[in-house]
């Protein structure tokens, strides 16, 4: 062989080696996060560092939970992915995007429950861990915070798999077997990963089923537990930063004196909470508005609770996720993020927005509605001054929505199971004490509502959705019909595999009174159908504002060909 072919042959060889590398080790990318631990920062400091945050919900927490829509769970289904419940999947241009946009720290919430194998090493899937690894390196390769759990399989309602809920209290050295050998897992695979990643130890896990005395020690132990194993896991993790699950992450449960945290050697421990309050309005959109005196009282002395039992104590708190569905009205619905994290950056709270794939669009990775990422910029960068009266008002930072938006709520997911703590009650409670007109006059500055208003709820609540057809002629199509409404200008549509609608495949809106849906449509599925007509008004500041009619009065089922 000549020399110029040797070389031919060598650069060959050279070029095909540096093309496969990088797949052959992409299961092991520490190197992509430097593996720093900076051993002189608190983690309260830490905590303040993370900034604004948000969450990649309805993503790697999927689960084949009550895939069929009656409460089941299919194990013999296909297999789970990212993908199940509508979004797609994630990329690095989303988070290079999100970190653009100003958010500096993601929560990553996983579902493990199906991806992984019998007792009693109850192996991970290595192509999901894979997959979570891949993810993971996203975010910290656009330089962010990352936060991983265990998520369905920790809290919720128990279609969803909660094994955490359903086997610790009535079998804890089962339990223990499989949590100790899913973290040790984890953290073998993440040991090396720099102080940039956190580990949270599970999602809303509350014990109904036990008194309370024994639910919060049951709690407890889970939670020293995750502790000792992580600590013991080697690498960086004797050293990680771990956030650790207030009971059902309420603020008013876990601020009781049942609740403890763990100890530990490296006082690393981080407290995580929710924030739902009050719930109907955060949920359901009911009442849909928010931000008189007495409301904004409540949200402060919630928190002010946090402050005086934990970070005044120096027990640093994240509020991992909060957020309000957009049934509500838009201009409270963004007062209330920006005064949530306004009180949340005064006490050095680290906050997460929950977003479902239904805030930020996961093709285009636009916000899709107008103000809301700069009213949570402006709260973030917000300090009280203590001697101000509360607000009442919307910022004037917010500007007007001439449009709202077109998906279904930020939060179709609210906490798995409604609290009935303190936390949320007494917030139910100040809502209903308010009049109607103090709740506009809170929001809007004007009790009166115009006629333009008036005349457009009229329409909708005598409006009914009549003659509703559902078919499935060819495969993966559905067409949905209905007759004309009336005073409508336009329809809301929702699919759905869940007969309560509590995960939605679309939300879409039309003006005319037939649909036809086959986008992410599936042969031989179930899925449901419901159809609510809508009129419209015109704010003083030029906001349009749509009226919702009530949904048909019977939801249509339909098996797609």
């Amino acid at each position: 062989m000549n020399s110029k072919k040797l070389i031919t042959v060598i650069l060959s060889s050279l070029v095909l080696i540096s093309s496969v590398i990088p797949y052959a080790f992409s299961a092991v990318s520490e190197s992509t996060d430097g593996g720093m631990m900076r051993e002189d920062m608190t983690s309260a400091e830490l905590v303040k560092d993370m900034g604004i945050g948000w969450n990649l919900g309805d993503t790697l927490d999927v689960c084949n939970a009550d895939r069929n829509g009656d409460g089941k769970i299919d194990e013999n289904s296909d297999n789970v992915g990212e993908t199940l419940w509508g979004n797609p999947k994630a990329t690095q241009e989303l988070f290079n995007q999100l970190k653009a946009d100003g958010i500096k720290s993601v929560r990553i919430p996983v579902t493990w429950r199906d991806h992984m194998g019998g007792a009693p090493d109850y192996k991970v899937d290595e192509e999901w861990m894979d997959r979570v690894q891949e993810v993971v390196d996203y975010a910290r390769n656009a330089g962010m915070y990352v936060i991983i759990n265990i998520h369905h399989d920790g809290g919720g309602d128990p279609n969803f798999g909660a094994w955490v809920i359903t086997t610790a209290s009535s079998d804890y050295d089962a339990f223990i077997q499989k949590y100790r050998a899913l973290w040790s897992q984890i953290a073998e695979r993440f040991k090396n990963y720099s102080d940039y990643l956190v580990f949270e130890s599970m999602n809303e896990v509350g014990f109904d089923n036990l008194n309370m005395s024994d639910a919060f020690n049951l709690l407890n132990k889970i939670n020293q537990d995750f502790v000792n194993i992580i600590r013991s896991s080697g690498g960086n993790n004797d050293k990680r930063h771990l956030l650790i699950a207030g009971y059902y992450t309420d603020i008013a449960r876990t601020c009781s004196s049942g609740y403890k945290m763990p100890e530990d050697p490296e006082n690393r421990c981080i407290l995580s909470v929710h924030y739902y309050t009050p719930w109907q309005f955060c949920i359901n959109g009911n009442p849909p508005t928010w931000g008189s005196e007495a409301e904004v009282r409540e949200l402060n002395r919630l928190f002010d609770m946090l402050n005086d039992k934990f970070i005044s104590n120096g027990v640093p708190v994240i509020l991992g996720e909060y957020g309000v569905n957009s049934a509500a009205e838009n201009t409270s619905r963004i007062y209330w993020c920006e005064s949530v994290v306004k009180k949340c950056t005064d006490l050095g709270i680290a906050t997460f927005f929950w977003d479902n794939g239904e805030e930020v669009d996961r093709e285009t990775y636009q916000w899709r509605t107008p103000g809301l990422l700069e009213a949570i910029k402006d709260g973030n960068a917000h300090k009280s001054d203590t001697s101000e009266p509360p607000i009442t008002q919307p910022t004037s930072s917010n500007p007007p929505i001439t449009q709202p938006t077109s998906s279904e709520p930020s939060i179709t997911k609210p906490l798995e199971s409604e609290p009935t703590s303190t936390s949320s009650d007494n917030s139910k409670s100040t809502v209903s004490s308010l009049t109607a007109s103090n709740k506009t006059s809170a929001v809007s500055g004007s009790s009166i509502v115009d006629n333009a208003k008036k005349t457009a709820e009229d329409n909708m609540s005598q409006a009914k959705i009549k003659k509703l057809k559902v078919k499935s002629k060819t495969k993966k199509k559905i067409t949905v019909t209905w007759k004309k409404v009336k005073n409508a200008k336009g329809y809301n549509v929702q699919l759905s595999k869940k007969k309560n609608f509590k995960k939605k495949l679309f939300n879409k809106f039309t003006n005319k009174n037939k649909i036809s849906l086959s986008k992410k449509i599936k042969s031989k599925k179930t899925y449901y159908i419901r159809v609510r007509a809508y009129s419209t008004y015109t704010k003083a500041n030029g906001e349009v504002k749509k009226v919702f009619s009530s949904w048909n009065k019977k939801i249509r089922k339909v098996k797609v060909k």
